[in-house]
């Protein structure tokens, strides 16, 4: 497994014009192999710094820095696991699975396939290698994405609200799976849902304002996957106050 690093975003400002900006005096620390939780409303450029990370921000000014350890580059280092799972309908599962090497043109040679063969297994889904993705339910579907990611094997995961399309029990199911399978990850997990966030995350950032900054959750007790008890219902509770004086 490929150890994760820390990250520590920097953003003075972020516009795209001729738009006032959307981000300013932003600072991030991303600790190395912990998952980091980003909550706040909508616009207000969470998936832009998960984009700037990975290189896919178009149309913006960005004025600010990236800082990683000297001998960390992130430059094929991120993986990036979206909201809509992204399968390619013409290929099985088990090809969805190596997609990455089949961009690449690498071939799919027996130890490849056999590496992709052990992931599905540990979501489960070993018995669907030969499927097709529209013969899979929705969660199926995530859990195959999930693979993909790790099948890439990066030190650093960026994660756009993947299980937010997910029914109650499939979520909770598919969280848990994430997170055991990303251990030693360096993980940024963009969410809408406040009781994610305080399940998963080591820490807890909610961006507020406009433009917006993040701002730390401080009070966070336990270590992640948290049960849902008390406490983590205090937190839930806390964010959502917080969330909703920035919708104010």
């Amino acid at each position: 497994m490929v150890s994760g690093f820390g990250i520590h975003i920097r953003v003075d400002q972020l516009r795209y014009p001729p738009a006032a900006p959307v981000l300013a005096d932003l600072d991030l620390p991303l600790a190395a192999g912990q998952w980091t939780c980003l909550l706040g409303r909508s616009g207000c450029g969470k998936t832009s710094i998960l984009r700037h990370l990975a290189g896919l921000l178009d149309n913006a000014e960005w004025q600010g820095a990236l800082r990683t350890h000297p001998t960390h580059r992130l430059a094929g280092n991120i993986a990036y696991m979206a909201q809509q799972d992204l399968l390619l309908p013409w290929l099985s599962v088990l090809d969805n699975v190596c997609l990455t090497q089949r961009l690449q043109g690498q071939p799919l040679h027996q130890a490849i396939r056999e590496q992709a063969m052990h992931l599905l297994e540990q979501v489960g889904l070993a018995d669907k290698a030969t499927s097709c993705p529209h013969a899979l339910s929705g969660g199926m579907r995530q859990r195959v994405a999930l693979a993909r990611t790790l099948m890439q094997d990066r030190p650093v995961v960026l994660m756009d609200e993947p299980f937010s399309a997910l029914d109650a029990v499939t979520r909770h199911k598919l969280q848990g799976l994430a997170f055991a399978l990303l251990q030693g990850k360096t993980v940024l997990l963009v969410t809408h849902d406040p009781q994610e966030a305080v399940r998963l995350g080591h820490h807890i950032f909610i961006m507020e304002g406009r433009p917006a900054t993040a701002r730390p959750l401080l009070d966070l007790t336990g270590t992640p996957p948290r049960e849902i008890n008390a406490a983590s219902a205090q937190a839930q509770r806390h964010i959502l106050e917080r969330l909703g004086g920035d919708h104010a």
